[in-house]
């Protein structure tokens, strides 16, 4: 069975942030658990799969995925490496207040219709603020207030978000895919080599691909790529290592891809998340 440790970062009458690392132990599906309270997960590090009756979601950087109040779900990792979160919950009266109502289950408690839905490269450098700011006692604690109902706004936004769309195949089809890229971020994948690695052809896997996640795959990696870095350049010294391991051809391959995602490069980044007081 999985082990969880769970770090509260914040907790106020607006909103409460959980940084929870599982080591993955758990390669099939765990006992069920139950959620107390209404979540937004966003993975930052990792890879799970969101077992919730017969549905499932792979959960990674590039989506959020929502646990809803006293709803029993399962977890499973049939990647090694555990998975890390950013947990967060609001009251049903602001989640009510933020969420467009088709996202949500009526009549009844606040909840949310999907397991997940696609988030921008903007949502993920708010978690990676959230998490590295609140970690260093850098971001006061109005400020992280705003920029978690930012975050939900981001995660929410029928402009800054994405729901899966097609039918249970593809999306199975879409999920194997994910499974594939995530055993080595730093591996230049090759159309063909993952095409034949689900056992499709490269044609197929690139419709299906955007039609599900709407982004193409090469995007889809690249955000993947650039999510990590988020996660490691608060302790990260190397930038141009850091660049490599992660499949970037050189550090300026690196920094332009991260400045076109999050508005500045990874020293700026760095330098927001270390020295802000």
């Amino acid at each position: 069975m999985s082990e969880y440790a769970v770090e509260q970062l914040l907790a106020t009458r607006t909103v409460s942030l959980f940084d929870v690392a599982c080591d993955g132990a758990c390669r099939h599906k765990s006992p069920e658990e139950c959620a107390q309270g209404t979540h937004l997960v966003f993975p930052y590090r990792g890879i799970f799969v969101h077992h919730l009756g017969e549905q499932e979601a792979v959960a990674e950087p590039n989506q959020v995925v929502f646990l809803n109040t006293e709803e029993g779900f399962r977890v499973s990792h049939p990647v090694g490496g555990g998975d890390a979160c950013l947990s967060l919950s609001l009251s049903d009266e602001m989640l009510a207040e933020l969420a467009p109502k088709d996202q949500l289950r009526c009549p009844g408690p606040v909840s949310f219709s999907r397991q997940r839905r696609g988030v921008d490269p903007r949502a993920q450098a708010l978690v990676a603020l959230l998490r590295h700011g609140l970690g260093r006692g850098a971001l006061e604690t109005l400020e992280a207030e705003t920029l978690a109902l930012t975050l939900v706004r981001r995660a929410l936004g029928e402009r800054t978000s994405h729901a899966p769309a097609a039918s249970f195949g593809r999306r199975k089809l879409v999920d194997r895919t994910k499974l594939a890229l995530a055993t080595d971020l730093g591996r230049r994948w090759t159309l063909a080599e993952i095409a034949a690695e689900i056992g499709v052809s490269p044609v197929y896997l690139t419709q299906v691909f955007q039609q599900v996640e709407g982004v193409p795959l090469y995007r889809y990696q690249l955000r993947l790529r650039l999510a990590r870095a988020l996660d490691l350049l608060g302790r990260c010294e190397d930038l141009t290592g850091l660049a490599l391991d992660l499949g970037f051809s050189s550090h300026s391959h690196f920094s332009a891809a991260f400045r076109q995602a999050f508005d500045r490069t990874p020293a700026e980044f760095q330098r927001t998340v270390r020295v802000r007081r």
